[in-house]
């Protein structure tokens, strides 16, 4: 059991020097050892800065403040004075939710575009 520990262990230290030995254009490849973003992981990255990573993050933000999330639709919901709110169906282009107003069920339809339109 003992040899075989110790065979896998040689066996990984001359993998993980073959790939740092390996050249890399631009040091787009790196291996990674915790500490990247404040994150404890470690792995093989690819990529030259964070710029392309923060460009992305941004985008996907930004994408995602476009459209109306169940979130939002819950928060218009309730600003609408419906009680209770929860959401009752999420699908591609819609987001229903129901709820109590003035003592009746309500049902409210929003669009999955910009500022949650009420559609129905």
């Amino acid at each position: 059991m003992l040899n075989i520990l110790k065979t896998a262990t040689i066996a990984a230290l001359i993998g993980l020097s073959t790939l740092g030995a390996m050249p890399a254009q631009a040091d787009s490849l790196y291996l990674g050892l915790g500490d990247r973003h404040n994150d404890s992981r470690f792995g093989l990255y690819l990529g030259d800065n964070d710029r392309a990573y923060r460009r992305d993050t941004y985008r996907d933000a930004y994408r995602s403040e476009r459209r109306c999330s169940p979130e939002r639709a819950l928060c218009k919901a309730q600003r609408m004075g419906i009680r209770r709110a929860r959401i009752a169906d999420v699908s591609r282009r819609t987001i229903d939710v129901v709820g109590r107003q003035h003592g009746d069920r309500v049902r409210v339809t929003f669009a999955r575009a910009p500022r949650c339109p009420v559609i129905g």
